[in-house]
């Protein structure tokens, strides 16, 4: 009963402190879909951006209050408010976004999730990631590939075109490499060679470097761990995550791997997933001294 008031009012708290930030920030979207005027869009685009690094901020203050939480996090390398970066890390939890967005906010861009094209059309929120410029994308599935190979090269051509914009404006762009939640199920299914991750798939992030490499200044890897056990959708609200361990790295792209052709190019793929792969094993065995519980 206690659990089930506490969460009740700390989601309140949130759903309150969402509210007031939702107000102004839809209302300029409006105005940034409605007025196309370059100039003003690209003013809008900064407005919103402060308005939603506001949100997280109080959100940040509120679950750290409200719940007693602590980030254990090391010293952070020399990041940059107007930088321009790719972000990968391992996923576990819900949880894990709105730490992210805690350690990080105000000292990088905006983070931003490649959507699925089809999210454009939700009510409220549509309008918000698109005046935030989230980048949406139609991802083909297995099944359509079947049927029409000729849509291979869709997805690398979308992820072209929406990181185009970003080319020329501060980013920081996340992606979970594992594709999905880690569970103990998926981790037997998919017969993963790591203790505590599921394999990384590089696909998502080498269209990501294809695009930007050029301009990148730096990719972050971002590793989490919960000493406690990996907490589920409402233990955040209900005070049950007291720790967090988090260790961030920035890196440079290797040289190798700039330039290249993913789609096309068998060995540029190859060593692209070694990279990967390297990353995740590294990444592997902090999670193990730093505690890491399974499940």
């Amino acid at each position: 009963m206690l659990v089930s008031l506490r969460v009740a009012f700390n989601g309140t708290l949130i759903a309150l402190n969402t509210l007031v930030h939702a107000t102004p920030l839809l209302l300029l979207a409006l105005l940034k879909l409605i007025v196309p005027i370059p100039g003003f869009r690209h003013f809008s685009s900064a407005v919103l951006a402060g308005i939603a690094e506001s949100w997280i901020a109080v959100n940040s203050a509120l679950i750290r209050l409200l719940t007693g939480l602590q980030v254990e996090v090391n010293e952070l390398p020399g990041l940059r408010r107007d930088g321009r970066y790719l972000l990968i890390c391992n996923h576990q939890s819900i949880a894990d976004i709105p730490v992210v967005q805690g350690v990080l906010n105000r000292r990088i861009p905006l983070l931003r999730f490649f959507l699925k094209r089809e999210l454009i059309w939700v009510p409220v929120l549509g309008l918000a990631w698109w005046a935030l410029d989230f980048p949406f994308m139609h991802r083909t599935t297995k099944s359509q590939l079947a049927k029409n190979p000729a849509l291979a090269g869709k997805d690398r051509q979308a992820t072209r075109a929406a990181c185009e914009k970003f080319r020329h404006t501060p980013v920081s762009i996340i992606n979970f490499v594992e594709g999905t939640r880690f569970t103990k199920a998926k981790h037997s299914s998919r017969k993963s060679p790591y203790a505590h991750l599921l394999a990384p798939r590089s696909g998502g992030i080498a269209y990501v470097v294809e695009a930007m490499g050029d301009v990148l200044d730096g990719i972050i890897d971002v590793s989490m761990v919960y000493p406690d056990g990996i907490p589920g959708a409402i233990d955040l609200f209900a005070g049950k995550i007291k720790r967090v361990a988090m260790k961030v790295e920035l890196l440079s792209l290797p040289a190798n791997l700039r330039g290249g052709d993913y789609a096309g190019d068998a060995e540029y793929r190859k060593a692209f997933q070694a990279w990967l792969n390297e990353r995740w094993k590294r990444k592997d065995d902090w999670m193990q001294q730093a505690g890491q519980k399974q499940g």
